[in-house]
């Protein structure tokens, strides 16, 4: 890619996935900005901004990992630093956002987590969301700023297009997930079968049925995520159990927290496909795990705001990125 020659544009990332941000810039054709994010010796946050801002268009790349809380305080606090510094417009790129499964009152005296991280990031100073699959598409509708949606589905689907697989079929995990599945068996141009399942208590997934057509089949199971791996890891056996051949994996956000690496390690899944829109350890997964880089899509993105063009043409004019 040509460099991209703006001085009004400026990319700052913090502590979460510097990996991701060095590759988006790396595809832009610039540096990231100069700027520090430490500690003080008592554990709070410090930010020291290295340049000048003022009257810039300045875009923070921070995912939503562990430890979640810190990386959330970080971007918080490079926001109201970037505000305070006089910057034009401030958008924060936040790859996996976090708290999006806490989108609704499910019971009694529930917080609705989702809707508090929108408005500390508003309050920060942030004028524009970027972010990735966002597990519930409603969260778009929390914020008062305008938010760009994102979505690694032909990302995903390239990768298993260029696969080959044979007699293929998309498995959605839950009935939730249909419209996810749905959009990759017909990029692929393949069947849709889905895993009836009951969720007797969080991270804790029973499957109950399948309805569709596995049996002699190449199963994909699809999800905006894998946090325990439990699901899809019952889900593959489920699968097999069903008469398909061999189960691959795929997701946009790798969260894998507690016993998630030595489950996928340890189950029948052949492949496990994932973004790097989360740092992952792929020593830990037996030469299973194949990630897929959202660089380029964030960085087309980024580029595409700054100029204020419409996002949506990116999947438009290269349904393939």
């Amino acid at each position: 890619m040509v460099p991209y020659q703006d001085r009004k544009l400026k990319i700052f990332s913090g502590n979460a996935n510097l990996p991701l941000a060095r590759a988006i810039a790396d595809h832009m054709g610039i540096s990231l900005g100069n700027m520090n994010v430490g500690r003080f010796s008592n554990g709070e946050i410090r930010v020291d901004i290295n340049e000048s801002v003022r009257g810039t268009d300045c875009f923070v790349i921070q995912s939503g990992v562990h430890p979640v809380n810190e990386n959330v305080m970080e971007l918080l606090v490079i926001g109201d630093a970037l505000r305070r510094a006089s910057a034009r417009r401030i958008t924060a790129v936040v790859p996996h956002f976090p708290y999006a499964r806490q989108d609704r009152k499910a019971r009694g005296r529930e917080p609705i987590t989702a809707k508090l991280l929108a408005n500390l990031i508003t309050t920060a100073g942030f004028r524009r969301l970027l972010t990735i699959d966002l597990h519930a598409a409603q969260i778009q509708g929390f914020f008062d700023t305008p938010v760009d949606h994102l979505h690694a589905g032909p990302l995903i689907a390239n990768y298993f297009r260029q696969k080959g697989l044979q007699n293929a079929v998309v498995v959605s995990p839950d009935t939730g997930g249909v419209p996810r599945a749905r959009d990759l068996a017909e990029r692929l141009g393949v069947g849709l079968a889905i895993i009836d399942k009951r969720r007797p208590e969080p991270n804790v997934a029973e499957v109950m049925n399948i309805i569709g057509d596995v049996e002699g089949k190449t199963a994909i199971l699809v999800d905006d995520l894998i946090d325990t791996a439990g699901t899809i890891v019952k889900g593959a056996e489920a699968l097999l159990e069903r008469g398909a051949t061999e189960v691959y994996a795929a997701c946009t956000h790798p969260v894998f927290s507690g016993p998630a690496y030595e489950r996928l390690a340890a189950s029948p899944i052949k492949e496990i496909v994932v973004t790097d829109t989360i740092p992952v350890d792929a020593d830990k997964m037996g030469g299973k795990l194949r990630v897929v880089s959202v660089a380029p899509l964030l960085g087309k993105a980024i580029i595409r705001i700054h100029e204020d063009l419409s996002v949506s043409k990116i999947f438009e004019e290269e349904p393939r990125l």
